[in-house]
C-alpha cells in the first residue's frame, strides 16, 4: 500500500496553523529568521505537540522583510551558513524541549532551501550546521528534508545523513525536477482539482507533469501542503481525503532514534 507523510510550514504568522495540525502528519517550525520565533514558535510548539504532529526546525536567512525568499548566499560563507543553521535550530530544539517532546527533521526555507539544493558545498554547509545542533541536543543526527535528486540529497546520502525526499503539489516544475521560480507566472497552482490530482500521482507513481509537458520523477517520502493562501486549509484536507480515498496511507516518516 503507498504512504505519505503530509508536512507543513508554520509558525509564520501567515496562517491558520492550527486548523493545519489537524491535516498533516509533520510541521516545519519558523524559527525567527524569516518569520515566528519567540512567543509565535512557543504557541506553535505546544499547538503542534498536542495535534500528534512530528516537529521540525525551518532554518532560513535572516530576512523578515523578504520572507526569507531572497539569497544571501553571496553574503554567507559556508562558516555564516552552518552557524545560522545550528542557531535557529536549536532555538527550535530548545522549545521543544520545554513542551516534552523531540525534534524529528530539519528542513530549510525559502532561498536557503532552493541554495542547498542547488551547491554542494553549501549543502555541506547546511548539514553541518544540523550535525552540530543535534550534537548539542545529545542526538545521534536528525534526518533533513529536501528536494530529490538535489545537491542536499547526494551530499547527504554520502553522508549518512537520513534524507527525506519532498514534493509539492501546488507548486510547478521545471523539466530538471527544479520548482518554477516564484516570481514567474505559474509558479503557483490554484487550480484545487489540479492540485489534487497532482498530490495522488505524486503519492501513487512518484511523478509530475513538468511545465514543457515532460514527466518528471519525484520519489517523494513526504508531500508539502502549503497553508499561507487563502482557502489553504480546505485543500489541505481534501488532498488527505482523497488520497485516503484512493488507498493512501498518511503516516509520519518518524523520529530519529
Amino acid at each position: 500500500m503507498d504512504a505519505i507523510d503530509l508536512n507543513a510550514d508554520v509558525g509564520e504568522e501567515r496562517g491558520d496553523d492550527a486548523a493545519l495540525f489537524g491535516v498533516v502528519t509533520s510541521a516545519n517550525v519558523a524559527a525567527g529568521g524569516h518569520a515566528g520565533g519567540g512567543s509565535v514558535l512557543d504557541e506553535t510548539i505546544r499547538l503542534a505537540s498536542g495535534a500528534g504532529v512530528g516537529i521540525g526546525a525551518h532554518p532560513s536567512y535572516a530576512d523578515r522583510a523578504g520572507f526569507g525568499r531572497v539569497s544571501q548566499a553571496h553574503t554567507h560563507d559556508v562558516a555564516a551558513i552552518t552557524t545560522l543553521v545550528r542557531e535557529q535550530v536549536l532555538v527550535v530544539a530548545s522549545a521543544c524541549a520545554d513542551h516534552g517532546v523531540r525534534l524529528s527533521h530539519v528542513k530549510a526555507h525559502g532561498a536557503l532551501y532552493h541554495d542547498v539544493a542547488g551547491d554542494d558545498r553549501l549543502a555541506a554547509a547546511f548539514l553541518a550546521g544540523v550535525a552540530q545542533a543535534a550534537a548539542d541536543m545529545g542526538s545521534s543526527g536528525l534526518p533533513v528534508m529536501g528536494m530529490p535528486a538535489s545537491a542536499l540529497e547526494h551530499v547527504s546520502r554520502r553522508s549518512g545523513v537520513p534524507y527525506l525526499a519532498e514534493a509539492f503539489a501546488d507548486r510547478a516544475y521545471q523539466a530538471d525536477g527544479s520548482l518554477v521560480p516564484r516570481d514567474r507566472e505559474g509558479a503557483v497552482l490554484h487550480d484545487p482539482e489540479v492540485v489534487v490530482e497532482r498530490a495522488l500521482r505524486i503519492a501513487v507513481e512518484s511523478r509530475v507533469v513538468s511545465v514543457d509537458g515532460s514527466v518528471v520523477d519525484v520519489p517523494a517520502v513526504t508531500l508539502c501542503l502549503h497553508g499561507d493562501t487563502p482557502g489553504a486549509v480546505e485543500l489541505a484536507r481534501r488532498i488527505r481525503d482523497h488520497l485516503e480515498a484512493h488507498g493512501v496511507t498518511i503516516a509520519p516518516f518518524g523520529a530519529p532514534s
